[in-house]
């Protein structure tokens, strides 16, 4: 019973990280990244659809992304979803073709991404927290219930405040790769 709470607790904080991850990729760097277009939808026939559903995303140089529409009539709805996200680009449509050229981040602009990027790592933070809270309730649960002894259950909670600490610290470790990035020039 014991385990079964802990490895549901570990598959949580690893999808939580997983999320969180995901999450600091899709903030823009200095350089072109496929996972920058990740939360942009297009309105695509009255549905808003992802646009890696849409369009295949390359990046020819360091600052420049081509973006290539299966079907050249969603191609004025796919740029509108580009210029309406929070990117900070114009891209341009050549009939057969999006190109994006992403500018040069200036200091301000890179101070306003570290910010972004500490919330989002946060977030993932209070997730891996409350998974953890979740799983010493139902810790508690089997030791009120007499499922398991009070020695095994302070054992587990041991190992559920070490297996935290050790998402905290790779979220932490995701973190700061990110703020590297951005204040790299």
């Amino acid at each position: 019973m014991i385990d079964d709470v802990m490895l549901e607790a570990e598959d949580r904080m690893d999808k939580a990280l997983e999320a969180g991850v995901r999450e600091l990729a899709s903030i823009r760097t200095g350089r072109a990244n496929p996972s920058m277009f990740n939360g942009i939808t297009v309105d695509y026939y009255g549905a808003p659809t992802p646009l890696q559903q849409l369009a295949s995303i390359t990046i020819p140089e360091a600052r420049t992304v081509l973006v290539s529409p299966f079907d050249r009539s969603a191609m004025k709805d796919i740029v509108a979803a580009i210029r309406e996200s929070d990117l900070g680009v114009n891209p341009t449509d050549d009939g057969t073709v999006i190109r994006v050229s992403l500018p040069a981040l200036t200091e301000e602009r890179r101070k306003e991404y570290v910010k972004l990027a500490r919330s989002r790592a946060e977030e993932s933070r209070v997730q891996v927290r409350a998974i953890r809270g979740k799983s010493k309730k139902e810790l508690e649960a089997i030791k009120k219930d007499g499922e398991a002894g009070e020695d095994d259950v302070k054992r587990a909670e041991a190992d559920l405040d070490a297996l935290t600490k050790r998402f905290v610290e790779k979220i932490d470790a995701a973190l700061a790769t990110k703020e590297g990035e951005l204040l790299e020039v």
